[in-house]
């Protein structure tokens, strides 16, 4: 019983019966077009040709709106207003003909359908609604004499309480069919509306770019932010041990702990900006292996030994190897300081042609007990992945060793 009376009393039925009533609204302008040219070739001195050559042209424009762009993408809002279809926004740019034919073609018939399910919801609205009313209001003395002389089979004015009866059930009639042609709209508003499979690879494609650079951000963020306080808090806690002996030991630590805040500073900076759709062009370049004396010297400032090769020229590597290879070298550094502590460390930067060589090594201490559930070596896997290089990680004869090849051109 509450299903059959559901449709009665829904809030969708009655929107979505405004829905298909405009519908009924756009059809009005085409209805009385064709009154106008049916009413003209009826008269018997009208010029035939030129009426047929004007219905013509009429009939062209009239066909130009259901294949337009901005009718579908107000079809889409209206649609999911009123029938509460989930449908997803259309592209911003127009693709190439071929690859919107489909999609215009679709629109263009849901278009019609609109206006057909429209044109049939004013007709329920104009005859059974109306005169299942005038059957109801008789009853009461209010028709007027609106149905003197009304006979429907069996039935005439006199037959109030049968008439009455009639009028309720035209009226829930109406209700439901205006709830089923909803209804059956709702469906095929996706089919007809919904992307085309160009346009759903087309939002994958824009979906992985968003992922991709949020992961990206992600990483930087992680890499110049951990690696800073790591390094700030291995230096203040060696400036704790010596704050008394060795006041030297302590100003450089602080000078230390200033430079490396400063720089994430500038980072997390950078990063947020790129967070900012109104953040102009031309922001400050990334760090890259230039900047490899300065990282070197933030972490010997934490009391380790740092030994440093380098081989070719570090100029020479193009900015992506570049930079990516910088926030490796960080991240390993800081992972060495953050789970060996302050430990020797070798490092060995190979510019070889077409690829660089980065190969960072530091025992393996009981110290520094190490954490579980980091992303530092997952974050430089991603590095790596993405310029098409290869990398290990992991225990070599008592030592972390980490080693990574990066192209150095691009495939």
């Amino acid at each position: 019983m509450g299903a059959a009376v559901a449709p009665l009393v829904s809030g969708a039925t009655y929107r979505r019966g405004i829905h298909l009533l405009l519908g009924g609204v756009l059809l009005l302008p085409y209805v009385l077009m064709g009154a106008a040219f049916a009413r003209m070739l009826s008269v018997p001195q009208t010029p035939r040709a030129l009426i047929l050559l004007v219905l013509a042209l009429a009939v062209l424009v009239a066909c130009v709106p259901p294949f337009l762009r901005g009718t579908r993408a107000l079809e889409i809002v209206a649609a999911r207003s009123l029938l509460g279809v989930p449908l997803p926004d259309p592209p911003a740019t127009a693709g190439s003909w071929r690859e919107e034919r489909e999609t215009r073609l679709r629109a263009a018939l849901w278009f019609t359908l609109h206006l057909a399910i429209g044109g049939l919801v004013v007709l329920l609205l104009l005859v059974p609604l109306v005169l299942g009313v005038f059957f109801i209001v008789q009853r009461f003395g209010l028709a007027g004499g609106a149905l003197d002389g009304f006979r429907a089979g069996p039935l005439t004015e006199h037959d109030t309480g049968w008439l009455t009866l009639l009028g309720v059930v035209m009226l829930v009639g109406v209700v439901y069919a205006v709830a089923g042609l909803g209804a059956l709209a709702a469906v095929m508003a996706p089919v007809l509306l919904g992307p085309s499979p160009a346009e759903r690879i087309a939002a994958l494609e824009a979906r992985a770019t968003r992922l991709a650079e949020r992961n990206r951000l992600a990483r930087e963020l992680h890499d110049s932010i951990g690696h800073a306080l790591t390094v700030t808090t291995l230096q203040a806690a060696a400036a704790l041990q010596v704050l008394g002996t060795d006041p030297a030991f302590v100003r450089g630590a602080l000078v230390a702990i200033e430079d490396t805040g400063r720089a994430a500073t500038e980072d997390l900076d950078r990063v947020l900006g790129m967070l900012r759709e109104d953040e102009p062009t031309g922001r400050p370049p990334h760090h890259g292996l230039a900047d490899l004396d300065t990282l070197v010297a933030h972490a010997r400032g934490t009391g380790a030994e740092v030994l440093t090769r380098v081989e070719g020229s570090l100029s020479e590597v193009p900015v992506p190897a570049s930079r990516e290879g910088y926030r490796i070298i960080q991240e390993s550094l800081t992972n060495a300081l953050r789970h060996a502590g302050p430990v020797p460390v070798t490092l060995h930067v190979a510019v070889d042609g077409p690829t660089l060589a980065i190969e960072v090594a530091n025992p393996v201490t009981g110290s520094y007990p190490r954490r579980g559930g980091g992303r530092g070596l997952d974050g430089m896997r991603e590095r790596v992945t993405l310029l098409g290089g290869t990398m290990t990680a992991g225990p070599d004869g008592g030592r972390w060793r980490v080693s990574v090849c990066l192209p150095t051109r691009e495939p």
